[in-house]
């Protein structure tokens, strides 16, 4: 894939899940729930032991219909073995100008972290085209994203940390690009239990709680015009 067809997907889509997870075992259980759920999309962290492993297996089972991306990429390292293992995209809690210099040799898509306007510029200066704003929930949640969006009316914001169903919606009227959710998600305690419907009813909900909220954004804006 582009890059151009890997953000056109997550724009679609609108939700990055956030896949973490004890072993390998576990993170492949949360992604079939997830996709069961309706979200074609799954971002593998780097702290899930044998992330590697796993996003090859994922690619491998689900490739034709999921796009997967590697999280919590650091280190040049990490972006060049996780583009190896195939993933489309690489998410970073930060801006490391190594990941991004690495996808861009590889023609693949960085998304770097960023929190304030300063940290928002340097990475729209280094070329990212999606930038997670995180932790977002810390500093004000969809209020913040409102404020940044200010300043940065075309910037392509993806919110991530406290995002959930509660809030999903004020996130998109903030002006959210996509929404990047974790633990909101894929329940710890459900996925330990094998409790996989409790995840797969999450991401369901999820995904009309982002179409409903697109829907009434899109009403808002043509009653302006």
């Amino acid at each position: 894939m582009t890059i151009e067809d890997v953000i056109r997907r997550i724009g679609e889509i609108g939700i990055v899940p956030v896949v973490r997870a004890a072993t390998v075992e576990d993170a492949t259980r949360a992604v079939e729930a997830i996709c069961a759920g309706g979200i074609p999309i799954l971002e593998i962290t780097m702290t899930v032991p044998n992330a590697v492993a796993v996003i090859r297996h994922v690619i491998r089972e689900h490739g034709n219909t999921v796009l997967v991306g590697a999280g919590t990429v650091t280190t040049r390292e990490l972006a060049e073995q996780s583009i190896r293992a195939g993933a489309e995209f690489l998410v970073s809690p930060g801006l490391s100008t190594h990941v991004l210099a690495v996808a861009q040799a590889c023609g693949k898509l960085a998304i770097p972290g960023a929190l304030t306007p300063t940290e928002l510029m340097h990475a729209q200066d280094n070329g990212a085209k999606l930038i997670k704003i995180f932790p977002c929930g810390n500093v004000g949640g969809p209020k913040y994203l409102q404020s940044l969006r200010g300043p940065f009316p075309h910037a392509a914001l993806i919110p991530t940390g406290g995002v959930g169903i509660s809030n999903a919606a004020s996130y998109i009227a903030a002006g959210a690009f996509a929404l990047g959710i974790g633990g909101d998600l894929i329940n710890a305690a459900a996925l330990r239990d094998g409790n996989l419907a409790k995840i797969t009813q999450a991401a369901r909900e999820l995904v009309q709680a982002v179409r409903s909220a697109r829907e009434v954004s899109l009403e808002k804006a043509s009653s302006l015009h």
